[in-house]
C-alpha cells in the first residue's frame, strides 16, 4: 500500500539526482526526493513477486558483475582512503551473492504465510520509503545490500552515504538505474543524497517511513530520536577465544584471514584474542607464521601514541595497510615493516587500556586465560567497555565451551571455529543471514539483535478467521501450580 505523502511532500518534481544542495533548505531538498520515491513506490507496489524479484536481482547484478565490482572498489579506495581494492572486489561480490541467495524464493508480496490450524493468513505490505544511512568503510557493498532488502519488501530507498563514500554511491546508483531500466522498474526506487550533510541526513530520517543506519553511533542515536521507526547497529570490538583444544594452525589462519581482510574495515573482525595459557606460546608462534608481528613494550607504547594521539582513535590508522601503520608509529624492525598484522599483549580493559577497544585496524590485542569463569568475566567487561551485544568467537574442540559462552555472554552471536569477519555477517558455511548490518540488541541500545534481513522491511497484515475454540480450563492452566505450591 502506498503512503499518503500529501501532508509531508510537495508535488513539484525535483531535479534528477536527489538532494544535493547543502546550502539550500534541507526540508525542501529532502521533500522533493521523498516525493519522487513515493511516486516510484506507488508503481512498484503493483508488481507481482516475479517482477519484484527481477528488480532485486537487477540491483545485485549491478554490483556483482566483475567489471563493475572492480570499478566500485577502485573508486572506494581512491576516495575514502580505506581498505584494499582486491578485498573490496571480493566483498562487493560475496556479500551481494550471499544476500541474493537468501532472498531468492522468499515470499514478500501478497500472501506470505497460510496457517489453517490457526485460521491466520499473512499478507506482506511495503513500509513505503526507506532512508538508508551508510558508512565510508563499505561505500558500495552496504548500500547495495540495504537496497536489495528494501526492494524485496516492495519499498523505495533513499541512500545517505558518508561524504567520503558519496562518489562510490553515485556510481553504484548509476549502475543500478541501468539495470532497473532492463526490468522495467522505476529509477526513482533507488535514489541517493549526492552531497550528503548532517542536515540533509537528519531531515531524511524525519521524512521517510523507516530508517536503517550502519555507521557512527551519532547517526544511530539520531535515527532513534528522529520520530521515525528505525534500526541501528552497535559498535564491534569482537573478542575471540583460542581454547587449549583448538586446532592452532587452523585458528591462526582464520584469524589472519579475518583480521587482514580489507585492512580490517569490518567492525566484525577480531579486536582481541584470548588464548589459553597452556597453548599461549604455541598459538603466538602459529600467528607469527601467518604474518603477525608481536610488538614489544616500547613498540606497543609507540603504536598507542600513534593510534590515540588525543585519546580518540586516529583516522590515520583506520583501515590502513600494516606498513603504513608501522611507518606512522616509527616501527623499524623488519618483522614489523613486513607484517600482515600486529599483536599487542594486554591484561586490562577499559578507558585506561585503549587497546581493549575497537580499533578498525590490523592491530589485535592478545590476552591469556586459564579459568573459564575469569575468561567470561573479562570478555563481558571488554564488551561493556566497547562492543556491547555484538559478537564473540571461539576456536575449540570442546563441545561444551561454545554453549557456555552463548549462555553467559550478553552477545547476539557466538561463532565457533570461523573467521569472524567473514562469518558474523552471514557465511556460506553457517546459517546466519548475509548482511552488512548487524543488530546488537538492547545491550547496545539497538531495536534488533539479529542480522538485518528483508523481513525487517515488511509490514504484515494478518487475516484472522474463526477456528474451533481452544479455551483452557482453570485446571489446565493452574493444576500443576496449585498441586505444587497450594491454592
Amino acid at each position: 500500500m502506498s503512503v499518503d505523502a500529501s501532508a509531508k511532500t510537495p508535488s513539484t518534481p525535483p531535479a534528477p539526482g536527489g538532494a544535493s544542495a547543502p546550502g539550500g533548505d534541507a526540508h525542501e531538498e529532502i521533500a522533493r526526493v521523498v516525493a519522487r520515491a513515493r511516486a516510484a513506490q506507488a508503481v512498484f507496489e503493483t508488481f507481482d513477486q516475479e517482477r519484484v524479484d527481477a528488480a532485486v536481482t537487477a540491483v545485485a547484478w549491478a554490483i556483482v558483475e566483475l567489471g563493475r565490482a572492480r570499478r566500485l572498489a577502485e573508486l572506494a579506495v581512491a576516495d575514502t582512503g580505506l581498505g584494499d581494492i582486491e578485498d573490496k572486489v571480493t566483498k562487493n561480490r560475496r556479500k551481494t551473492m550471499g544476500t541474493l541467495r537468501d532472498l531468492q524464493g522468499a515470499p514478500s508480496v501478497g500472501v506470505i504465510a497460510d496457517l489453517p490450524d490457526l485460521g491466520i493468513t499473512e499478507y506482506a505490505k511495503p513500509m513505503g520509503v526507506v532512508g538508508a544511512v551508510c558508512p565510508s568503510t563499505n561505500p558500495a557493498a552496504t548500500p547495495a545490500n540495504k537496497t536489495m532488502m528494501a526492494l524485496k519488501g516492495g519499498n523505495a530507498v533513499i541512500l545517505s552515504p558518508s561524504p567520503k563514500g558519496a562518489s562510490t554511491c553515485r556510481l553504484l546508483v548509476e549502475m543500478i538505474h541501468d539495470e532497473l531500466d532492463k526490468v522495467g522498474a522505476p529509477r526513482d526506487l533507488v535514489q541517493f543524497l549526492d552531497k550528503p550533510s548532517k542536515a540533509l541526513t537528519y531531515e531524511l530520517m524525519e521524512q521517510v517511513d523507516f530508517v536503517v543506519v550502519t555507521g557512527s553511533q551519532k547517526n544511530v542515536r539520531a535515527a532513534y530520536s528522529s520520530g521515525t521507526p528505525a534500526i541501528g547497529v552497535g559498535v564491534g570490538n569482537a573478542p575471540v577465544i583460542i581454547d587449549r583444544s583448538a586446532d592452532l594452525p587452523e585458528a591462526a589462519r582464520k584469524v589472519r584471514v579475518s583480521k587482514t581482510f580489507d585492512h580490517a574495515t569490518s567492525c566484525s573482525s577480531e579486536n582481541s584474542l584470548h588464548v589459553h595459557e597452556d597453548v599461549y606460546d604455541e598459538a603466538i608462534a602459529a600467528l607469527v607464521r601467518e604474518g603477525a608481528c608481536l610488538l614489544d613494550a616500547d613498540e606497543k607504547a609507540a603504536l598507542q601514541k600513534t593510534m590515540w594521539p588525543d585519546g580518540a582513535l586516529s583516522q590515520a590508522v583506520t583501515a590502513q595497510s600494516p606498513r603504513r601503520i608501522a611507518e606512522a608509529a616509527g616501527l623499524t624492525r623488519p618483522e614489523a615493516l613486513d607484517a600482515s598484522f600486529f599483536l599487542v599483549e594486554e591484561d586490562g580493559w577499559g578507558p585506561e587500556h585503549p587497546f581493549s577497544g575497537e580499533k578498525l585496524s590490523v592491530v589485535l590485542t592478545v590476552y591469556r586465560w586459564r579459568e573459564a569463569e575469569d575468561l567470561i568475566n573479562r570478555i563481558q567487561g571488554i564488551l561493556d567497555f566497547q562492543g556491547a551485544g555484538h559478537s564473540c568467537g571461539v576456536h575449540t574442540s570442546d563441545p561444551d565451551l561454545p554453549g557456555l559462552l552463548a549462555e553467559r555472554l550478553r552477545v547476539a552471536r557466538v561463532l565457533v571455529n570461523q573467521a569472524h569477519a567473514q562469518g558474523v555477517g552471514g557465511g556460506f558455511d553457517n546459517g546466519l543471514g548475509f548482511t552488512l548490518t548487524m543488530g546488537a540488541g538492547t545491550w547496545a541500545g539497538n531495536s534488533i539483535s539479529d542480522n538485518l534481513s528483508y523481513r525487517h522491511f515488511l509490514n504484515t497484515t494478518r487475516l484472522a478467521r474463526t477456528i474451533p475454540p481452544r479455551e483452557p480450563s482453570e485446571d489446565d492452566l493452574f493444576g500443576h501450580y496449585t498441586t505444587t505450591y497450594g491454592r
